[in-house]
């Protein structure tokens, strides 16, 4: 994030303005989809100056549609937003486009549906922050700090971290709780019999 990118709402409107083809059926497989997902990234990396390899592509046509349909659309809503003519006055062609295309969309397809990010303002700006964070930016006008603070706040990853963890410290916490209620009614149990 050492690099100041464009305004965030230039973005986020970019998102917002999604067409619908980009939130089609990816093509997984021979039966099933309408969008071959691996011929929009290979035409934006190549626009890009990046040449991507046959194989590093497969990754956009394999998988299933419970696991992977929604990462795909990740993926296409990604290459929509990449596409923005700003991304292209930055002369990104050497950032790391294609982890951001495969293991990005994974971690965001993970906690939120591909359409919620063209709908929901508050996802929008989490696409636009991980996008630009991703690629070394931060937003024009904030600071490297604030940046990856608003993003942390935004991310439904890292909600869904806190929740897990939060989950996991109760569950710890009732198992000693019924440890100590166990110990004690023990305790209690010899010392009746002692007496």
């Amino acid at each position: 994030m050492d690099r100041e990118a464009c305004e965030l709402s230039r973005l986020m409107r970019r998102i917002a303005e999604t067409p619908p083809e980009f939130l089609d059926e990816p093509c997984l497989g021979k039966k099933h989809g309408r969008v071959a997902v691996s011929a929009v990234v290979g035409d934006l990396c190549r626009g890009y100056g990046v040449e991507v390899p046959t194989r590093a592509l497969e990754a956009f046509e394999t998988g299933t549609v419970k696991a992977d349909r929604n990462r795909l659309r990740v993926s296409l809503v990604l290459c929509w937003l990449l596409a923005e003519p700003w991304f292209r006055e930055a002369n990104i062609g050497q950032a790391p486009l294609l982890p951001l295309l495969l293991q990005g969309s994974r971690e965001l397809a993970e906690n939120v549906a591909a359409d919620q990010f063209v709908r929901d303002p508050e996802r929008r700006e989490e696409l636009a922050r991980f996008a630009l964070a991703h690629l070394g930016f931060r937003p024009h006008g904030e600071t490297r700090a604030q940046a990856e603070d608003r993003l942390s706040s935004l991310s439904a990853a890292e909600r869904a971290r806190v929740l897990r963890a939060s989950r996991e410290a109760e569950e710890r916490a009732r198992a000693v709780r019924e440890a100590l209620a166990r110990k004690a009614a023990e305790e209690s149990a010899d010392k009746a019999t002692r007496e």
